[in-house]
């Protein structure tokens, strides 16, 4: 569907915008000699770095990925504990799972819906390897106070900046602190390669550790073996395909050079929801400390009524009713089924579970208009007030 549509049509509450030069940059790859593994994943990769101020930026497959060849790259495994926020997507937590770590969970801060510091500070033991922060909704992570955190105690720090491209703390972009950090370019996102992610990090052997990793283990891939004249590679790790093609690297770059204008269409959108909510009862929205900037990934509400479980529900059907697409980003992780059989509890976060029995992600996405945005926010305040 459109989603530019005149209001009375469906309103999702995120999707791609694909435009004719995204096309044409995407033919002109499918017409030259490079499908995969060529010059523009180098490209790709070089722009993204410059964009988020990182001195490396390897592509890969997903977001899902990136957080998978950072596992691997900073030596998790089996008999490691690798913190991670409850509130967030499961891939999150999975990564650690993947190699063998055991997830520990940390809450969340009630007010900013972030990692909280003092959970960190109090979950870790001699075997926590590594903290993996969450950009959660595209705010980011007091990344500063989490350096200092790993720093002390030895630790590999991971951020999971799916939400977050153009963020920025202290006007530093993230990508350029955490040890690796993860990007996701699902239609959703901020740009999309259809599916793909990028890993940024700060150290050319992470980074050339990084590639290998991502084909098969191999350090020279098939281009550099080309450039060279040779047909010999040396496989010195089991890797995995996690390639991104340089037809969904030319989309990337392509989308990439509108990120200046679609970020700051965002956080319109954003001022214009903060205004709306900001005497409505039984709504709050997340905190974004002084000094920080949200790349506003998501837009998302927490209600607050009495029962909250049951008014998020209400108002998800009513407003799905009405042809407006929320959504709930998300159901602390340690809920789903594989982490109960784990072992995880109930009311192991108390926050997290607290901020999800009323989370309610609402329509943020640079083509919404102010009237589909002024209908969704007439909306709710009518399914609440039901």
């Amino acid at each position: 569907r459109d989603g530019l549509a005149v209001s009375g049509e469906f309103i999702p509450y995120g999707r791609q915008i694909i435009e004719d030069d995204d096309v044409a940059a995407v033919v002109s790859v499918l017409r030259g000699d490079w499908l995969t593994t060529g010059p523009t994943v180098v490209a790709f990769e070089e722009e993204f770095a410059a964009f988020v101020e990182a001195p490396h930026a390897v592509a890969v497959s997903s977001g899902t990925a990136a957080l998978h060849l950072s596992a691997l790259a900073a030596d998790l495994g089996p008999g490691d504990e690798v913190i991670v926020p409850a509130l967030t997507f499961v891939a999150s937590a999975n990564a650690a799972r993947y190699v063998g770590a055991t997830v520990v969970f940390a809450d969340v801060d009630p007010r900013t819906w972030l990692i909280d510091l003092d959970s960190v500070r109090e979950l870790i033991t001699d075997r926590t390897k590594a903290i993996v922060g969450v950009d959660y909704a595209g705010a980011p992570c007091d990344w500063p106070a989490l350096r200092g955190i790993a720093d002390a105690h030895e630790l590999v720090l991971i951020e999971d900046a799916a939400h977050a491209p153009g963020a920025t703390i202290n006007s530093r972009p993230v990508g350029s602190i955490a040890d690796f950090t993860c990007f996701s370019f699902h239609p959703v996102k901020h740009l999309t390669t259809a599916e793909g992610g990028m890993v940024t990090t700060t150290t050319v052997e992470r980074a050339a550790r990084l590639r290998s990793l991502r084909g098969h283990g191999i350090a020279n891939d098939f281009r550099a073996r080309e450039s060279a004249g040779t047909w010999e590679y040396d496989q010195r790790e089991l890797g995995y395909n996690y390639r991104l093609p340089d037809t969904a690297c030319a989309l990337g770059l392509s989308q990439l050079h509108k990120q200046p204008r679609w970020l700051a269409r965002r956080r319109e959108i954003a001022r214009r929801y903060d205004q709306a909510f900001s005497g409505m009862p039984h709504i709050e929205t997340q905190v974004v400390p002084e000094g920080r900037e949200s790349a506003w990934h998501l837009y998302p509400v927490r209600i607050t009524a009495p029962d909250a479980a049951e008014a998020r529900a209400r108002a998800f059907s009513h407003m799905r009713e009405a042809g407006i697409g929320v959504n709930v980003h998300y159901r602390p992780v340690y809920l789903n089924s594989y982490y109960r059989d784990l072992g995880y509890p109930e009311g192991l976060c108390p926050e997290a579970e607290a901020i999800y029995s009323g989370l309610l992600s609402l329509p943020m996405w640079p083509g919404l208009t102010e009237t589909q945005q002024d209908r969704v926010v007439s909306t709710l305040e009518a399914a609440l007030r039901g």
